[in-house]
């Protein structure tokens, strides 16, 4: 057996990283969102088989309260140039640079049609619930935008260095793009881009996102089962993030699965999306996912459990990660389905991920989850809400249903700490509620 060892460059800046991850909080803060996002990419970077973004450093920085030209980061720099040298200097590493880049210009490219499409919405809105799901909407599309602009500078930067500069698309960022980082929430990757460059076929893909292939093979093509359909080049995907699906849209019915036909549609989404993932083609992947979220809730618990033995945990990570801006009856339906196939641990995940979402439309959940018997995970979901939210938050979402909600509330409360408990009946008393 081949053992590799590192280079001293790329093992040096990743004990510089692991130094860093070691400070930040990983229930919360950007390092929480990246290790939500892509679990196994970031593990890929800590261990040194990849290299991260210099943007999601400059996050994790930001965590721990570096500032950005102070001289651990100075440091960090250095070392990180270093091991992006030593990284791409590998066989392969310019061709890998230069696809990489124009994914990257791809996604910048969707994300800002997308940004402009949300903003025209958002100045045309009335409706201050709808304005605020677009706002948010707004600010994840434009930070994916400013992230995939810096990677683009970054990775035609690291590619001028190997005297390679041939990919087909422009590379030059938008004028007045923002920087690297900003003010609104962010994820460790951007949308998915509307159409993909066609790859060569067999070979081998790079990367933390193909971990699963084991090194040294090919990506073989087999037709055992036929690559489901997906929308048409430069449909945006129908997550509720990329506000593709509107909050009116039906619920789909979940009866009981048929095991055997959950188990089919899952084998051939599992197929497809090895595929894809092993053809380069992960915005198509991403958009796989959004479509089996919007199908029959049922097929779910399948789904997950054959992602697993594939080795492709963070496209289920991936998504849960859009469940949790599903429409509130919706998101119910699939945290309800999760919990009675046993999956508890990715039904809290799912619920502990939806406490962001604004006041009325948690309210809207949890009385979904309660009419359908789910008692249990109604509790899981405001005891999230009361950990996560402040105690005016909780009296805001009290106000959409006090008879039910206030209880309910204090329970969470109670059991989160008596501290919390008492901020929270404070805060009922200033809205009027804590005689309800």
């Amino acid at each position: 057996m081949t053992v590799y060892q590192l280079p001293a460059e790329v093992a040096a800046f990743t004990r510089w990283l692991t130094e860093l991850t070691g400070r930040a909080r990983p229930e919360g803060g950007w390092y929480g969102v990246f290790a939500a996002r892509d679990p196994e990419g970031l593990r890929a970077c800590l261990d040194g088989s990849d290299i991260l973004p210099w943007d999601v450093v400059e996050s994790l920085l930001q965590d721990v309260g570096e500032a950005p030209d102070g001289p651990f980061a100075a440091r960090g720099r250095i070392l990180y140039a270093a091991a992006a040298d030593a990284h791409d200097g590998r066989p392969g590493g310019a061709e890998a640079l230069a696809e990489r880049r124009d994914l990257m210009e791809t996604e910048r490219r969707y994300a800002e049609t997308r940004s402009r499409e949300l903003a025209e919405r958002l100045r045309g809105t009335p409706d201050p619930t709808e304005a605020a799901r677009l706002e948010h909407d707004l600010a994840w599309t434009r930070d994916d935008r400013a992230r995939a602009a810096a990677r683009v500078r970054e990775l035609t930067a690291r590619l001028a260095r190997w005297g390679s500069g041939t990919p087909a698309v422009a590379v030059a960022p938008p004028a007045g793009a923002a920087g690297p980082m900003s003010a609104a929430p962010a994820r460790a990757a951007g949308p998915p881009p509307a159409a993909e460059r066609p790859v060569k076929a067999k070979r081998r893909p790079r990367g933390a996102r193909y971990a699963w292939l084991e090194e040294g093979a090919e990506v073989v093509e087999q037709e055992p089962v036929p690559l489901p359909a997906l929308p048409a080049g430069g449909a945006a995907p129908r997550g509720a993030r990329f506000g593709g699906a509107p909050d009116t849209a039906p619920v789909a019915e979940a009866p009981a699965a048929d095991p055997a036909e959950a188990d089919r549609a899952a084998a051939n989404a599992v197929y497809a999306l090895r595929r894809l993932r092993a053809q380069g083609r992960s915005g198509e992947a991403h958009v796989l996912l959004c479509e089996a979220l919007a199908g029959p809730p049922a097929r779910l618990p399948a789904l997950a459990a054959g992602l697993h033995r594939a080795g492709l945990g963070a496209d289920w990570s991936t998504l849960l990660w859009e469940a949790a801006s599903l429409p509130p009856a919706r998101l119910a339906a699939v945290a309800g389905v999760l919990a009675d196939a046993g999956r508890a641990a990715d039904c809290e995940q799912l619920l502990r991920q939806g406490v962001a979402r604004p006041a009325d439309e948690l309210a809207g959940a949890c009385a979904a989850l309660r009419a359908e018997g789910h008692h249990r995970e109604a509790h899981a979901l405001l005891t999230a809400f009361v950990r996560a939210r402040t105690p005016e938050d909780a009296a805001r979402l009290a106000g959409a249903d006090p008879h039910d909600l206030v209880p309910q509330l204090l329970a969470a409360a109670r059991e989160v700490s008596p501290s919390r408990e008492r901020d929270l009946l404070h805060a009922l008393r200033v809205a009027g509620l804590a005689g309800v």
